[in-house]
């Protein structure tokens, strides 16, 4: 047994190699924008505000406004 403890090598932990800012900023932004956009379909797509007439994403995301806090009637 003590031969296997003298025969182990120490071996360094794996450490991740750092993102450049410029290769997350776009995707940062990208991510943004969507989140913006699902934001604005779950919580203000409805009566004036509305792009796309009819009730049909009202309907779509009428569980996920509730589920946010967002009133719809």
């Amino acid at each position: 047994m003590s031969e296997a403890v003298l025969n182990t090598a120490h071996v360094p932990a794996a450490t991740p190699a750092p993102i450049p800012l410029r290769e997350i900023l776009p995707w940062a932004i990208f991510a943004g924008l969507i989140l913006l956009l699902a934001l604005y379909f779950v919580g203000a797509e409805e009566g004036a505000t509305s792009l796309i007439p009819g009730m049909y994403v009202h309907e779509f995301v009428h569980d996920g406004r509730h589920l946010l806090g967002f009133p719809c009637h």
